[in-house]
């Protein structure tokens, strides 16, 4: 019978399992956060996002479920997209004034 590996162990092989070579250089330090690796958004993903945040900067539930679903993406995805877009957005027009 095998022995239960400790929860502490199975995290820090976990976060090994996801550090790419060369990742602690560019960040001086492991991942900030534990959790899914950083999402590349296809130029049709991005398009399509981007179309969604120039007619609302504020998305809602339905439109955050159609967005998913089109985009095969999760909805925290696209929530946590929309809350970085409003963040560039505000940090582009504070540095146009």
């Amino acid at each position: 019978r095998p022995q239960p590996v400790p929860a502490a162990a199975l995290r820090d092989r976990e976060a090994a399992d996801r550090s790419s070579p060369g990742h602690d250089a560019e960040t001086g330090g492991g991942p900030a956060v534990a959790g899914r690796p950083r999402t590349k958004f296809s130029a049709a993903q991005l398009q399509e996002l981007e179309r969604s945040f120039r007619e609302q900067r504020y998305i809602g539930a339905s439109e955050k479920r159609r967005l998913a679903a089109v985009l095969n993406l999760s909805q925290s995805q696209i929530k946590t997209w929309f809350q970085n877009r409003r963040m560039k957005f505000k940090r582009q027009t504070q540095d146009a004034r």
